[in-house]
């Protein structure tokens, strides 16, 4: 159930019966030889998933976010933190004020992170407003997959790599792992440690690992989307 399937008309008739929602965050940014929309496919692809066995509303994705680092890399588009900020304020604002009082965040991009830490300050000037933020790859759940098929799982790697996000042709095999001379670069240093855009690792994993990451995810959002 997408806003952008529904009229007006129909989304007051939805908040007769329920008032919870789910809001994607997400980058347009390099991910290597996958999709610049990654960040968004993946919460998507769950976001729709627990709609279907839910029939909690989905929200229009918000495809920009925090990539400064990246933008050395062509198709990477950046918002200022003020600015990414200022946009999901604006956004739950306006849900609240038209009766929404359940949303979850689904978070495809760890740049976003800083806005997480905005929403107690919305959240404290909306009392009744009941918010919750989910960062799949972050996940317990993500790393017991991880750890139980012993990869490990970073930015343009296995991690990533679905059929809905593999655009381009997807190498094969493991990345050695750059040298990260510091936790803050300039766009071209990045793009100089990074090469390709991938962060190491293995490239590619199983069908039936992909399947297990997204069964696991779509387990997690069901559960916060009761909001207990």
């Amino acid at each position: 159930m997408r806003l952008e399937d529904l009229n007006w008309m129909d989304i007051e008739a939805y908040l007769k019966q329920d008032d919870r929602i789910m809001l994607i965050l997400g980058s347009c940014e390099q991910h290597a030889s996958l999709s610049l929309l990654t960040d968004i496919r993946i919460p998507q692809a769950l976001a729709d998933s627990a709609s279907q066995r839910t029939g909690v509303l989905v929200a229009p994705s918000l495809n920009f976010g925090c990539s400064p680092y990246f933008l050395a890399y062509p198709g990477t588009i950046s918002l200022r933190v003020s600015t990414l900020t200022a946009a999901v304020e604006d956004i739950l604002r306006s849900l609240h004020g038209q009766g929404f009082r359940r949303i979850l965040v689904l978070n495809g991009h760890g740049g976003n992170i800083p806005a997480k830490t905005f929403l107690h300050e919305v959240n404290n000037g909306l009392p009744d407003l009941k918010l919750n933020w989910y960062d799949w790859w972050l996940s317990h759940s993500i790393e017991a997959v991880a750890v139980k098929h012993n990869i490990k799982p970073t930015h343009a790697n296995w991690l990533e790599a679905f059929p809905f996000t593999m655009v381009g042709e997807t190498p094969e095999g493991d990345k050695v792992p750059p040298r990260v001379p510091s936790a803050v670069m300039d766009a071209g240093t990045a793009r100089q440690v990074y090469g390709d855009g991938s962060f190491g690792g293995r490239y590619k994993a199983s069908e039936e690992i992909q399947h297990e990451m997204l069964v696991a995810a779509i387990e997690d959002i069901l559960l916060l989307l009761k909001f207990e």
